[in-house]
């Protein structure tokens, strides 16, 4: 089994959102959730919304968007996400961290203008 892929916090994905890095960011959480709120991206990031249970039927297109890229998971709290880092990591996929604390802890610790539920 691939070694667990890491958690990036929120601090140091703003940091990677400020300095215009490419990569994609992949939300898992459910439409309702995203419709909500989500997360910013600027034009170099990649913003991806597959709902966790839809992710095994999309692991060709999500492998191939993903090859060679930094991937970073979110869900509301960290826990779907991890989830879904771990299973990918098992299928091959590198590059991939877990957004700790999820959504939540971005509007708790980088942007409290984002709403939270």
């Amino acid at each position: 089994m691939p070694p667990s892929a890491p958690d990036i916090t929120p601090r140091d994905l703003a940091s990677l959102l400020g300095r215009g890095e490419a990569f994609v960011l992949l939300d898992v959480r459910e439409p309702v959730e995203r419709a909500f709120c989500a997360l910013p991206v600027h034009p170099a990031v990649l913003d991806v919304h597959i709902p966790i249970n839809q992710v095994p039927a999309q692991l060709d297109a999500l492998s191939a968007t993903c090859s060679g890229r930094m991937v970073v998971v979110y869900c509301h709290h960290g826990v779907r996400s991890r989830m879904v880092v771990d299973w990918l990591a098992t299928r091959g996929l590198t590059q991939l961290h877990n957004l700790a604390g999820g959504i939540d802890a971005w509007s708790i610790d980088v942007d409290p203008l984002l709403p939270r539920y």
